[in-house]
């Protein structure tokens, strides 16, 4: 238990450093949580204090943080779907569904193009070559809801119709992520359950049809109900308890949690009070305690030092080509299509480019599946910072936001 609660100490002191530091120099606070878990690996203090690091994160030790970054991983997940606005979504259907398709097909063809490449050099035995596409298609397909957000927030531009229409294409983006990673996840074998592929597949269909078609419902039955009501303390137990139950059923069928979490969050009513209280009540703890333990995980599962050949790095040099040019292109595409002009579409391509922390959940998970080796997660991984801190420097050049972050800017120096 000392161990522990050490651990959780310099994961946490790590973690708001590199993040105060990060938004010193311009980026979001999470990129800079993420170097700090890369920092607390054994590309880093392994390296320079090896002994340090075995006596601080000896690999025996690991499983506690593991449990507890996976309970904060499904409580993050019901947030994120739970914030979903799919209502929005359906209002401006037409130019979200073509733009957020096109930013999705684009990088998934390409990484289906170079798949069968990578799989001969950086796979694991045994894994076939659809459940390897898959994954290597979402790692270069998705969009961070979370990350993209906060710079919105970040430059004031939640509210404008770029902002907005940004969102509701990283939600769409989201959800058909998780559902073909859903798909993905039954076709590799489970150590936690023997059930057929195709009985998973059944499975799966099944847990959809209660939660979208029972579960939702009732929810939002109950809603119209108690909708002048707050969130009682007795009523946030009973959600926090139906997405552990959803998290255990997605688990059960050979899918993981972390869906089961995500779904719970999109059944969960659109009450705007329900809402904020459940996000002010658990955000604290998830970002603050929980998700830094994630990141020290992803840092300890990143091996720099497995890059130690100008072949390895060309390939990682090609994933990064491959994932900006997908997914920048398939959005401006789309934006052009729907009438957007050449300056909003490129700002439109540069957010939804942002990939960031569900990026690395989704690495972690392929990774625990034993789909991706550790040199090719660490390619990943590195794609993944590096999509995401082009984000501001790119609508810093275009000029997006700009004005609204000096009017900030000055009026915190006035406040002072």
């Amino acid at each position: 238990m000392t161990l522990l609660l050490v651990q959780m100490a310099v994961v946490l002191l790590a973690a708001l450093v590199c993040g105060w530091v990060a938004r010193r120099l311009g980026q979001a606070r999470v990129i800079g949580e993420i170097i700090g878990g890369i920092l607390l690996g054994p590309s880093v203090l392994g390296r320079v204090a090896p002994h340090l690091s075995a006596v601080l994160f000896p690999q025996n030790s690991l499983g506690s943080l593991e449990v507890l970054s996976g309970v904060g991983l499904v409580l993050f997940l019901f947030l994120v779907g739970s914030e979903l606005d799919y209502e929005h979504i359906r209002e401006q259907k037409a130019a979200t569904l073509l733009t957020s398709t096109l930013s999705i097909l684009l990088p998934f063809a390409l990484a289906l193009c170079v798949a069968p490449l990578l799989r001969s050099r950086f796979a694991p035995d045994g894994i076939g070559g659809l459940a390897f596409g898959l994954f290597l298609g979402i790692s270069m397909s998705i969009t961070a809801v979370p990350v993209l957000a906060r710079i919105l927030q970040e430059r004031s531009m939640q509210s404008t119709a770029l902002g907005t229409l940004a969102l509701m294409c990283a939600a769409m983006n989201d959800v058909c992520a998780w559902l073909l990673l859903a798909v993905a996840l039954t076709l590799v074998p489970s150590g936690t359950t023997a059930i057929p592929v195709s009985q998973r597949l059944l499975w799966l269909v099944g847990y959809l049809a209660v939660m979208l078609f029972a579960v939702r419902p009732t929810g939002k039955w109950l809603a119209r109900r108690r909708a002048d009501a707050g969130l009682s303390y007795e009523m946030l137990a009973v959600v926090v308890a139906m997405v552990l139950v959803s998290a255990a059923a997605t688990e059960a069928i050979g899918v993981h949690p972390l869906f089961g979490a995500f779904l719970a969050g999109v059944c969960f009513p659109r009450v705007q009070r329900w809402q904020s209280a459940v996000h002010m009540r658990l955000d604290m703890i998830v970002s603050v305690l929980l998700l830094p333990l994630f990141f020290a995980l992803t840092g300890m599962r990143t091996r720099l030092d497995l890059l130690n050949g100008s072949n390895a790095w060309m390939w990682t040099a090609a994933l990064l080509v491959l994932a900006v040019a997908g997914k920048i292109g398939g959005a401006v595409i789309g934006a052009r299509w729907t009438g957007l002009p050449w300056s909003n579409s490129w700002a439109l391509g540069a957010l939804l480019n942002t990939r960031g922390l569900v990026e690395l959940i989704v690495l972690n998970i392929a990774y625990s599946a034993h789909v991706f080796s550790p040199a090719l997660f660490t390619m990943l991984v590195i794609m993944a910072l590096l999509t995401t801190m082009m984000t501001t420097p790119m609508l810093n050049l275009l000029g997006v936001g700009q004005q609204n972050t000096r009017s900030r800017e000055i009026a915190g120096e006035e406040m002072m």
